[in-house]
């Protein structure tokens, strides 16, 4: 049945789509198809909108005001995959952590965003001293979301406004610590329906969610199949083995990773029965290589690869259809669905074709901007290029990038510092500061550096005159940062070159090593 058919009020139309708000999505599937599989059992359309309406109901209960930011930090289950959508039903604004933070980072998003619960498994929770929550911010066990879940008042659909706040997604930068990304509820929408229109999902679709629903890529791992009418595994892997047995146990038909998961899913030993199961693998976080997807191409014989590039104030910018995988590997693609992608000269003007310029994003899938940061806000969100057809804000990359005569879009570099290590984005500012604080350590520089696995690997060097100086590095970041964003290596150095205005040589320290 039709969405407009199943409620008494109209969608709001949104560059020729119906919108509807984000925990509306459910209600899209077919009541007695697969909704949610897991190891806590399946649960079909009809019964998973109803555990969403019993956590919503719980959520309610607290008695936050409408627009209160609710954080949750968790490993993946149904309480972690229902939080996107129940906590906007209530007119609250989810505040989704990466399970993989550590205390430090968990209690700066908790400060900055202002988050009145958090909701965590018992032992992340207990790792979080009194300094680490904010006096208001209450903390709550997973176990009791979960049973609140199985019973309880349900809440039904919202009467949200497209342009209502409904998720804070935190993203690192290269100037400092993570910066809140803030999501609308027609930003979700659209985003779930732009990539189940262009992967060409189905409720067929069987999508193992293996990426953390922190990220925007994650959480749309989810919304998208949820659009389409799949059904969603979501898994936490200990190693790629993992996620091989998933697909063959689980009849997987589409799933989502970063270079370093194909790399290793490659090594593995498939049966050919069971790597003919995927019809779609999905790839962004960093660029495909050609050995890579001729690796892909042989061992998944029945699957059409998407590389994809996006930002997460923009959500996704690009994908490039499977046809042309072959004949423009190094492509980025072109714009997807509600996403219009100018390439821009300095002066406004958009570039010719093969010509460098500045990656621009416009349209409604364009965020609103950083929480509470109005000074970041406007260096990346700006007025549209006057050639845009959509007009009001844009997203300014900072990537520097070409388009060919056929369209399609080239990376050709950042202007930033920002490491990309196994899909993750790591502020080297934040690594830089941490080591820092070590006593006897002046300053510190971190840099990615090429890495076949990883993409770039952490490289940290250091300012000390204490010969131990490394070791004790070492030992504060493994302790105070999460295991993506540890140095592979630590070099000390008495003195660093300088600038002639006397600030480190940043380009001449990176120009020794091989990026």
């Amino acid at each position: 049945m039709e969405l407009s058919n199943r409620l008494e009020r109209a969608p709001v139309v949104i560059d020729g789509a119906e919108v509807w708000p984000v925990d509306h999505l459910l209600l899209r599937g077919d009541v007695t198809r697969p909704a949610l599989d897991g190891r806590s059992g399946t649960q079909n359309y009809a019964e998973l909108e109803e555990t969403l309406g019993r956590l919503a109901g719980w959520l309610a209960g607290f008695g936050l005001e409408r627009g209160a930011r609710v954080a949750s930090w968790m490993a993946k289950g149904p309480v972690a995959a229902l939080m996107p959508l129940a906590a906007p039903r209530v007119g609250l604004v989810h505040v989704p952590i990466n399970p993989l933070l550590r205390h430090a980072q968990v209690a700066h998003i908790l400060a900055d965003s202002g988050a009145r619960l958090l909701i965590g498994t018992a032992a992340r929770i207990d790792t979080l001293a009194a300094v680490d929550v904010p006096d208001e911010c209450r903390l709550l066990r997973e176990d009791d979301a979960a049973c609140a879940m199985s019973g309880g008042d349900a809440i039904g659909p919202s009467d949200a406004a497209p342009q209502d706040l409904a998720a804070i997604l935190y993203t690192s930068g290269s100037t400092g610590r993570p910066k809140g990304v803030m999501l609308s509820h027609a930003n979700l929408w659209l985003g779930a329906a732009s990539v189940a229109d262009y992967l060409g999902l189905s409720a067929e679709d069987r999508t193992l969610c293996v990426l953390p629903f922190s990220f925007d890529y994650g959480q749309n791992q989810l919304l998208s199949t949820w659009f389409a009418g799949g059904c969603v595994y979501p898994l936490d892997y200990l190693t790629a083995r993992d996620v091989m047995k998933s697909v063959e146990r689980r009849d997987i038909t589409t799933l989502a990773g970063v270079p370093p998961l194909w790399v290793q899913l490659t090594e593995l030993n498939w049966p050919s029965e069971v790597a003919a199961k995927l019809r779609r693998i999905t790839n962004s976080g960093g660029a495909l290589t050609r050995p890579l997807v001729a690796n892909l191409r042989g061992l998944f014989c029945n699957a059409d690869i998407y590389p994809m590039y996006g930002l997460t104030e923009a959500f996704r910018s690009t994908y490039l259809p499977p046809a042309l995988v072959d004949s423009h590997p190094d492509s980025m693609g072109s714009a997807i669905p509600h996403a219009e992608i100018l390439v821009v000269r300095p002066d406004g003007n958009v570039s010719a074709d093969n010509e460098p310029g500045e990656l621009v994003h416009c349209g409604p899938l364009v965020a609103q901007g950083y929480w509470q940061d109005a000074a970041r806000t406007a260096e990346r969100f700006r007025p549209a290029p006057s050639a845009s057809r959509y007009g009001g804000m844009a997203v300014w990359s900072g990537d520097t990038v070409r388009r060919d005569g056929q369209g399609l879009l080239y990376f050709i570099g950042r202007d930033d510092a920002m490491i990309k290590s196994a899909g993750n984005r790591i502020s080297p500012t934040e690594i830089e500061e941490a080591a820092a604080a070590v006593p006897g350590v002046a300053e510190a520089v971190a840099m990615g550096i090429k890495d076949e696995r990883l993409g770039q690997a952490v490289l940290l060097l250091i300012r000390s005159a204490d010969p131990l100086a490394e070791e004790q590095v070492e030992a504060r970041l493994k302790a105070e940062l999460p295991n993506f964003m540890h140095p592979r290596t630590i070099l000390r150095r008495e003195e660093f070159p300088r600038t002639p205005n006397g600030k480190i040589d940043r380009v001449a320290l990176m120009g020794e090593f091989d990026r």
